[in-house]
This record gives structure tokens, sequence and C-alpha cells, in this order.
């Protein structure tokens, strides 16, 4: 069965959501990269994560015109139904990139933390860019099927929730990479947070500044992945439910009229997941001082030079009166925790 879908309640609210994600997102992750590559050398690890989730967010950032404009037509689609694949594949290849590197760095964060000395710490650059690769791989393969939809209508332009789009015998996997790309993440983020804060609660080390910013920060990405990513999914999930128990019970009418409600519930949730891609920009400034200084270094903000003072004759002073109650202020000659800064 299929129903015609008019988005009447979205056309007047999605387009200037949009084009404004897209202006703050540009701005935010062009900055980030240029900064990433011209500004902050050398790089380590972390970095480099850093740097691919700015990619991610970038190129999602620049399929959001292409968005607005098709609903500013009404639903219409201009530019042929390859690009609209392509724009469809950029989506959801870069939304879940950004899910899967959010999580790749919670996870960087928690063995900084938790195993300072798990030899994943003091992996090479090669190494990680290799780990990186395997990201890209991971999330181009949960999108690529969506170059195997088919519109029975040109003008549409939809892959998850148009009645009006064909899916030949793929929906089982379509649902599946939608649900794993949110869901692993999730627990994954979800289980550092915890285990870092159980690590922490009640040791010395916890009083350590930059293991209580490294706890902040990882609690800053929870709450960003979960208030960009959870709506959607939930929609999603009541969408499919919702309409696999409606066609059982309900007439063809009903049928479409629920699915028009559930559609357009669905579509702006997934507005969310792009707005992750304007907030990381502030992962990126508060995931390390080198970072942060560098931004404020060439947005031209002055630098608070006395409190970084402050912090670093605190650590010395901690260091020399107990250097065994830190990890992070190792003085064993064989070993050297890593840094937490990016």
């Amino acid at each position: 069965m299929l129903c015609a879908y008019n988005g009447t309640a979205l056309r007047s609210v999605l387009p200037p959501l949009l084009i404004s994600q897209f202006i703050l997102g540009a701005l935010g992750n062009g900055l980030a990269l240029w900064i990433f590559c011209f500004h902050l050398k050398p790089w380590k690890s972390s970095t480099v994560l850093l740097f691919n989730l700015a990619v991610a967010d970038f190129l999602l950032i620049l399929v959001l015109p292409f968005r607005a404009n098709y609903y500013l037509s009404g639903l219409e689609w201009h530019f042929g139904s390859s690009f609209c694949n392509v724009c469809l594949f950029m989506l959801a290849m870069n939304r879940s990139g950004s899910s899967f590197f959010l999580m790749a760095i919670a996870l960087d964060r928690y063995m900084r933390v938790v195993h300072p000395h798990h030899p994943v710490n003091f992996i090479s650059l090669s190494k990680a860019m290799c780990g990186v690769a395997v990201l890209w791989l991971l999330a181009i393969s949960m999108s690529a099927h969506i170059f195997t939809l088919k519109h029975s209508n040109h003008t549409y332009c939809q892959s998850l929730s148009l009645p009006e789009t064909e899916l030949p015998g793929n929906l089982t996997w379509l649902k599946f990479a939608f649900l794993f790309s949110f869901y692993m993440p999730f627990v994954v983020i979800l289980y550092c947070t915890v285990g870092i804060t159980s690590h922490l609660r009640g040791r010395q080390i916890a009083q350590h500044a930059k293991i209580k910013n490294a706890l902040r920060f990882l609690v800053v990405v929870f709450a960003l992945f979960v208030f960009c990513f959870l709506p959607s999914n939930i929609s999603q999930v009541v969408m499919w439910y919702g309409i696999s128990k409606a066609v059982h019970t309900l007439s063809e009418s009903e049928v479409c009229e629920l699915m028009e409600e559930l559609t357009t519930a669905f579509t702006f949730t997934i507005c969310l997941t792009y707005l992750n891609s304007v907030l990381d920009p502030l992962v990126y400034y508060f995931s390390s001082p080198a970072i942060k200084n560098v931004c404020r270094r060439a947005l031209r903000l002055p630098q608070d030079q006395e409190k970084a003072d402050n912090a670093e004759k605190k650590v010395r002073r901690t260091a020399g009166a107990s250097p065994t109650h830190s990890c992070f202020h190792c003085q064993s000659k064989k070993v050297t925790a890593p840094t937490l800064d990016s």
C-alpha cells in the first residue's frame, strides 16, 4: 500500500531550521578543520578521531541546503533521482559516522583515565588512521543500501519515512542499520561514562583537575549524543510499530492519516541529528586545553594564562607530594602515562 505524503506541517518549519544548521555548522566545523590542519601540531591519536568527526559533520552539513530546498518546494525534488540517493547516502553515512566517532572518542577518554598504561593509549598515528578507516567503512556499509532505493514518485526524496518510497526487499537491513548505528555507540558511551565515574569515586585522583575535566567532557558527549540521536530513534521505532499494527486494524485511509502524522514527527526529530553536527564544535573546544587555546588565539580572544599557570603549579605540587596517588604523573623512567590532552 502506498500513501501520498503531504508534509504540510513541515514546509514552513524545516527550511529555516536546516539553513540555520547549515550556516552554523559550516562555520563551526570549517573553523575546526582549519585549526586541525594548520594550527594543531603535532597530532595525536585522539586528534585523528576529532578531525574525522569534524569531516563527517562537515560533509553532512553540505547536503542540508538541498534538503531545505526540497521542503521549501513542497516535497518537490528538482535534482534527479540519482543525486537524491547520493544526498540520502551522505546524510545517513555521516550521521552514522558522527555517532561512531563520538563512541571512539568516549572510549579513548575512558582508556586514558581507567587504563592509562594500556598499549592502546600509545598507538602510532598510522595505526590510529587504520582504526579510523575501519569506522568509515562501517559507516559506509551501514548506509550503502540507500543506493538500491527506487522512488515510484520522482519528486519524492526520502529513505526511511515516506510511504511512496519502495524498498526492494531490504527493509530488515534498513531497520537494523538505523538502530545499530545508534544503540551500539549509545551503550559504549554510557559504559565509558559510568566506568569513569565508578573508577574515580572515592579516590584521591578524582580531585585532579584534568581527570575531573575528562569526566565532565564525557558527560557532555553523552548528553549531546542522547539529545541529538535518541528522539529520532524513538520516533522511528514508534512509526514502524504503529504502522505495522495499524495495517491490520485500520482502513487504508486511516492508515495513511496515521502514517502522515508519524512521518511528520520522525522528519522533525531527524533534524535533531543534524543539530549534532552544529554542536560538535563544542566537543572539539572543550576536548583539551591545546585545542581551546588554539581556537581562542585564532579568534583573537584573550588567553587565561594565569589560570593555566596556577593549574600547572598545582599539578607539580601534587606530583611532588604523592606521585603514587595518580597514574597520570608517574615518576617511573620505564612507563609514562599518556596525557589527556588531544
